[in-house]
């Protein structure tokens, strides 16, 4: 749920400044793999859509997601008749109605290790709510705070274990989901070098709460498994360098990750963009 989330953002312009231009972008990352398109249009003077699709696939401690569609809009209101300091206002939604998911489930026995990795459908969805306050510090610089509320939802099929030579307590997992809510308090600061060169700086901290699973498990020998999801605190980041190599043109080279103990753990995500502004 939280890396569908990170690589979600990429598309609401998590790494660009909270006013500009009119812009589209096609972006590809590694770290885990992502390509897409995203951009932002001017519907009024206070009021604007950020939105983007992308095709993703990742893994991390034990699941690999290997195909993974995902779509996110958001709107935006800015408060621009304050003048350069004012606040602004985000609601948005992030998708995945279909993934191919892989589990691997690892365990001792007295007769050794067993691992079974197991094949599935997943879906992600996400909304949240955002308020923040922004300033133009000057023509080249923007920095704003906000503080961002999300809920959370991963559902996935059920599936029983592959076949292996030897797995003496073998699982049948039941249709479920997964949900948890956010928050996220964090800030941004967008600096122009001379005339070519943009930078962009943004982090913040989340925390968890009302986590709650409800993928149930039979395991022969010790019947049904009921999970418990404990609440969790980490850092997100996230950098971009934009070049401007002619008017309304940009190459962005941008990054994305968290920081935090295990399940979220440590990642990172970077990837290269063709930005065109008009």
């Amino acid at each position: 749920m939280i890396t569908n989330r990170v690589l979600g953002t990429v598309l609401l312009g998590v790494n660009e400044q909270v006013n500009c231009s009119d812009c589209i972008s096609a972006f590809g990352s590694a770290g885990s793999f992502s390509a897409g398109i995203h951009g932002r249009k001017e519907l009024t003077n206070n009021l604007s859509l950020l939105a983007g699709i992308a095709y993703t696939h990742y893994n991390e401690g034990g699941y690999k997601i290997t195909s993974a569609p995902i779509g996110a809009f958001a709107l935006r209101y800015d408060f621009t008749d304050w003048g350069s300091s004012r606040p602004f206002f985000d609601v948005g939604t992030i998708l995945t109605p279909w993934e191919k998911a892989r589990y691997t489930r690892s365990y001792n026995t007295s007769l050794g290790p067993v691992s079974v990795t197991s094949s599935t459908n997943a879906s992600n969805y996400a909304v949240y709510g955002r308020a923040g306050w922004m300033s133009r510090l000057s023509p080249r610089d923007e920095v704003a705070a906000s503080i961002e509320v999300w809920q959370l939802w991963q559902r996935v099929s059920g599936y029983t274990d592959s076949a292996v030579a030897f797995n003496p307590f073998d699982a049948s997992i039941a249709t479920g989901t997964d949900r948890t809510s956010l928050v996220k308090i964090g800030g941004q600061w967008t600096h122009l070098y001379g005339s070519n060169i943009e930078a962009n700086i943004n982090g913040g901290w989340v925390q968890s709460f009302a986590g709650h699973s409800g993928i149930v498990a039979t395991v022969t020998g010790n019947g049904v498994v009921v999970p418990t999801m404990g609440n969790q605190g980490w850092f997100e980041y996230g950098g971009r360098l934009g070049f401007r190599v002619q008017k309304g043109w940009i190459v962005d080279l941008f990054a994305n990750g968290t920081l935090g103990p295990q399940p979220v753990g440590n990642t990172i995500h970077g990837g290269v963009g063709l930005r065109i502004n008009y």
